[in-house]
């Protein structure tokens, strides 16, 4: 690859540090795309121990690109995201991986590919890990600035994406009870 064409994947990627998601920090601040993903890609590091028979750096992988098409539209919350939102993300998304680098290009396309057909190992951990940070955001976030539906969604989102692990069904019930306790002793 020319350097011209790395500095140009990064200048693109450079906009996640400046999209905005709808989850704020523990300090009240907007949440950059960038940090929930260097977030998911720390927590799939962590469970390599939990996941021996997986490719973790493939799942660090999906990590790290999961949210590129946000360069394209930024983020929408998953509970405003209408179909008409993922074609359009998807098609600006697709449309940048092929302009790629021929190397850069095939391994995007095959790990896009692979996170949406959700049938191996790898792609059913990066897809939990992906909702269960946002949930752990939340917690960590003030209660002052869930919308009303985060109440009810910090208790049922998620539970089915992590179905296939026993590890990842007990962190959801983790992440619940810190939910539930939150609730309990900051509600408005």
């Amino acid at each position: 690859m020319r350097p011209q064409a790395f500095l140009e994947i990064l200048h693109t990627a450079e906009k996640l540090k400046d999209t905005i998601r709808h989850c704020t920090t523990s300090k009240g601040r907007p949440e950059s795309v960038a940090e929930h993903s260097w977030r998911i890609s720390l927590m799939a590091m962590l469970l390599r121990e939990q996941f021996p028979e997986a490719d973790i750096d493939r799942v660090v992988r999906m990590c790290i690109v999961h949210d590129l098409g946000e360069c394209f539209t930024g983020d929408i919350p998953t509970f405003s995201k209408t179909d008409l939102d993922r074609e359009r993300e998807d098609s600006l998304l697709q449309d940048w991986v092929i302009s790629l680098p021929d190397q850069v290009s095939a391994e995007l396309s095959a790990l896009f590919a692979e996170m949406e057909a959700q049938q191996t190992l790898e792609s059913k951990i990066f897809r939990a890990l992906d909702k269960l940070e946002a949930l752990i955001q939340h917690n960590e976030s003030p209660i002052n600035t869930w919308s009303e539906n985060e109440y009810e969604l910090n208790k049922t989102y998620a539970f089915d994406v992590t179905e296939f692990s026993d590890w990842l069904t007990d962190l959801r019930k983790e992440i619940l009870a810190e939910t539930l306790h939150k609730i309990e002793t900051e509600e408005k």
